[in-house]
C-alpha cells in the first residue's frame, strides 16, 4: 500500500483540471483553505489517472445542494458521469434528489442505495471514503460502511441495464481513471483535505 498523496492541499489546483484537458473551470476558487463554487459549473478533474486506491474527502454543501464524486473516469464520452461511477453528494433534507434513498448522500447515484442517518446537517463538514479494489468498491461516509458492491457482477450489469446508464456501453468498465468532482448543479460546495492512496 502507497503512502497517502495530497490532492488538494488547500492552497494549489496543481493536481486538478478541466474535463478533457481544459483549463481549471471558473467558478472553481480556493477560499479558506477550501476548494469551493457557488454557483453551477463545469466539473473538476484530477490530472493524474488512479486504479486501486483509498480515497478520503472532507465536504460540505449547502442547502438543497447537489454534487457527486466521481471515480475511475475516462474521457471518451461528453462527460465524466457517462463513463464514471458517482458518489452522490446531497442536502438529504432539502434536495430534489431526496425522493429516493438511490440518490441521496452516499449512494452509488441511481444503481445503490445508502442508508438514512449519517449525513451531518447542512453546513457541517462529512467525511467521504471511498475504496476501490479490483472489482469491489465501498462507500463510507462520517466512518459507516454506506454500501459496497462488485463492478461486472450479475446485479451490477442488472442495475446498470435498468437505469439511464446502459446508454453508455462502457459505464463503469474502465480499470483506471479519474476522480472529479461534480459542479453542474446550483448552490454551494466546499471540499477540503482531498487525498489518495494507491493500493498495491
Amino acid at each position: 500500500m502507497s503512502k497517502w498523496r495530497v490532492l488538494f492541499d488547500g492552497k494549489s489546483l496543481d493536481a486538478w483540471r478541466g474535463y478533457k484537458n481544459d483549463p481549471v473551470p471558473k467558478g472553481w476558487v480556493i477560499e479558506n483553505g477550501t476548494l469551493a463554487k457557488h454557483e453551477r459549473v463545469a466539473d473538476i478533474v484530477s490530472k493524474d489517472e488512479f486504479g486501486d486506491f483509498e480515497l478520503m474527502i472532507d465536504w460540505k454543501i449547502g442547502e438543497a445542494g447537489n454534487s457527486g464524486i466521481f471515480y475511475r473516469g475516462t474521457e471518451e464520452y461528453d462527460h465524466i458521469y457517462w463513463s464514471a461511477p458517482e458518489y452522490q453528494l446531497l442536502d438529504d433534507a432539502k434536495g430534489a434528489d431526496n425522493k429516493t434513498r438511490l440518490t441521496c448522500a452516499g449512494a452509488a447515484y441511481a444503481l445503490y442505495p445508502s442508508p438514512a442517518g449519517h449525513l451531518k446537517p447542512v453546513g457541517e463538514w462529512n467525511t467521504t471514503r471511498i475504496v476501490a479494489n479490483g472489482t469491489h468498491v465501498e462507500h463510507w461516509l462520517n466512518g459507516v460502511k454506506l454500501l459496497e458492491y462488485e463492478l461486472g457482477s450479475p446485479d451490477w450489469e442488472a442495475k446498470v441495464k435498468a437505469s439511464k446508464f446502459n446508454d453508455w456501453p462502457n459505464y463503469g468498465r474502465a480499470k483506471r481513471g479519474h476522480i472529479a468532482m461534480q459542479g453542474d448543479h446550483e448552490g454551494t460546495l466546499a471540499f477540503r483535505n482531498i487525498r489518495i492512496r494507491e493500493l498495491k
